[in-house]
């Protein structure tokens, strides 16, 4: 391995000389430290550490730290945990994207306040990796990320059960009746077998296949089931890459390039993966000052095929991809839609990882010549009713239903969905569109995942298990159903969502990309909003709310905080003595 000489480190600012600060410096930091640990040859590589007992998809990365802290050891660097910001999907209220940008935020200053060479992020849940992205793409000093890993397979009644999915599923047949309540409630003792975040292909899943596609991890990493050695395995690996990335100056500007997104784009394509990829693809790019756009999304996954067949799309899960192959071997079935130029942190393009991928089980890997969808990328919609986007996911949608023309049933905000969604009198049918405004990043606070909504009792009873919904909120990577998304601007921010009424006829042409309402320019700029929907927006008074309502972007644009796009390096002016 290349030396590591001063001219690469930056954490020789705090730790060279003998004046006061760097006497400060390096005595506070002598706790058991190796004498010749802060010498200016010995890269300083932080662990960035999402592990929290309240974020349960990650509790296991402290021995995951623990394995990269020995491989950077290995490679002569020194490792040093960094606890950074955490947040469950599972648990905090009223949705983990609320903090998503502030997790981003804080991270970003802690990495370049600290006398770090190198980083290694350590991710799992839905948005601590792209928070974690968000943040070295700002500050830019080399980092490699390490996903936690997916759970292993559940079982209830003899049969498989993906998590985040089947609790959609479950649930609904509990309340039509064909389940009892007791038999839901059992089946909340077996999903959950082992550590590690979701086994479909979800939101986790698809960022981690994600940061795989956009180079920033060594090939072959993503999708390792979180209990599995090789994933200690791989984190090892990991902590010995990281010092050679400082020997060699590669930074996240160097991975991840305009190419790096189009190959991310195509990879979520390939796997059926989450909407919620678009938001955070867009806000890490715009960290790096790219120019991602929503056309983009349809441009580069048009045509692709999709090659995995996992819930939600398919039936199988996480552990059965690794089993078929894993994601290289996936992503080797589409390696003439990638572009060959970007590198992964190894250096090496990542096109050069997918020779010689053998897919071991062709129902879980589909072949190429017979995929499991032909076209089934995510769809950017647009019309009247999302002038500036919207989002669905045909591979989790009722074909039926890519096209189709319905009356609306519009709900103000989700405590007025909930209220009034399975009363016997709500005049709805198959045919009816729901509609939710209210929940977009504004509005809520914080952008959450309810866009799939629960279907009317009377229609569940009936048999009907998907319609056509919209919503400006997002839905949860787990989910499934003919579910329109994001929709841009969001009612709280005067889009025309705001002016929708029940009983509007609405139409959605997915084949076309179209979202439109039959309403008239002249009568809808007449129209006033609803009072109750008024009434619904968030109006925070203090405190990162307050912060995040005043200058959170549209979802077309990431979600970003408005003063958070772009980045500010890793240099640091002053001192702090």
């Amino acid at each position: 391995m290349e030396k590591v000489t001063v001219d690469h480190l930056r954490s020789a600012d705090w730790y060279d000389g003998s004046d006061r600060n760097a006497y400060i410096h390096r005595a506070w930091m002598r706790r058991g430290l190796p004498e010749d640990a802060l010498e200016s040859v010995k890269p300083q590589i932080a662990i960035a550490n999402t592990a929290s007992d309240l974020t349960p998809c990650n509790m296991h990365l402290n021995e995951v730290a623990d394995a990269v802290k020995q491989g950077v050891w290995a490679a002569g660097g020194v490792p040093l945990n960094l606890p950074v910001v955490s947040l469950g999907e599972t648990q905090v209220k009223p949705t983990a994207m609320l903090w998503r940008n502030m997790a981003a935020m804080a991270m970003e200053e802690m990495f370049r306040a600290n006398p770090i060479d190198g980083l290694v992020l350590l991710g799992g849940c839905d948005k601590t990796i792209p928070a974690l992205l968000m943040a070295a793409a700002s500050v830019n000093i080399p980092a490699v990320v390490v996903p936690g890993g997916p759970m292993i397979t559940g079982h209830f009644r003899g049969k498989a059960l993906g998590c985040g999915t089947d609790v959609w599923r479950l649930s609904e047949e509990a309340r039509a009746g064909t389940i009892t309540d007791g038999q839901f409630i059992q089946s909340e003792q077996s999903m959950i077998r082992s550590k590690g975040h979701c086994n479909t292909m979800g939101t986790a899943s698809t960022m981690a296949v994600v940061a795989e596609a956009l180079g920033m991890t060594i090939p072959g990493f993503a999708g390792i089931p979180a209990p599995d050695a090789r994933l200690l395995s791989m984190s090892h690996d990991t902590g010995r890459l990281i010092v050679d990335m400082v020997a060699k100056g590669r930074r996240p500007s160097d991975v991840m390039t305009r190419e790096s997104f189009l190959n991310a784009i195509i990879a979520v394509a390939a796997v059926g993966g989450s909407t919620n990829s678009v938001v955070h693809l867009l806000a890490i790019a715009g960290r790096l000052g790219i120019d991602l756009t929503l056309e983009d999304f349809d441009a580069a996954g048009a045509g692709v095929p999709v090659m995995a067949n996992l819930q939600p799309s398919g039936t199988f899960l996480m552990d059965d991809l690794y089993r078929a192959g894993g994601v290289l071997a996936l992503l080797s079935q589409v390696k003439d839609l990638l572009h060959p130029e970007p590198i992964t942190v190894t250096g090496t393009p990542l096109v050069e990882y997918l020779d010689d991928q053998p897919v071991y089980d062709e129902t879980v890997i589909f072949p190429r010549e017979a995929p499991l969808m032909e076209d089934a990328g995510i769809a950017v919609l647009r019309g009247n009713l999302a002038p500036r986007g919207a989002i669905i996911k045909p591979a989790a949608a009722t074909a039926a239903l890519l096209q189709h023309t319905g009356p609306a049933v519009v709900f103000d905000s989700i405590e007025d969905m909930r209220e009034r969604i399975d009363d016997p009198d709500l005049e709805v049918s198959a045919d009816s569109v729901l509609v939710l405004r209210g929940c977009g990043p504004r509005g809520y606070p914080g952008f959450p995942e309810v866009g799939n909504m629960p279907l009317p009792q009377k229609l569940l009873e009936q048999g009907v298990r998907d319609m056509v919904r919209i919503s400006d909120a997002r839905m949860s990577g787990t989910a499934y159903g003919t579910v329109i998304l994001h929709v841009a601007p969001e009612a709280a921010a005067g889009g025309p969502l705001a002016f929708v009424r029940t009983g509007d006829i609405i139409t959605l042409d997915v084949e076309n990309r179209t979202l439109t309402m039959d309403v008239s320019d002249e009568e809808l700029h007449a129209r006033s909003q609803s009072p109750a929907s008024e009434a619904g927006y968030a109006a925070p008074a203090r405190g990162w709310a307050k912060l995040y309502v005043d200058h959170v972007m549209q979802a077309d644009q990431g979600a970003d905080l408005d003063f958070l796009v772009g980045s500010s390096g890793e240099a640091v002016g002053r001192e702090s003595h």
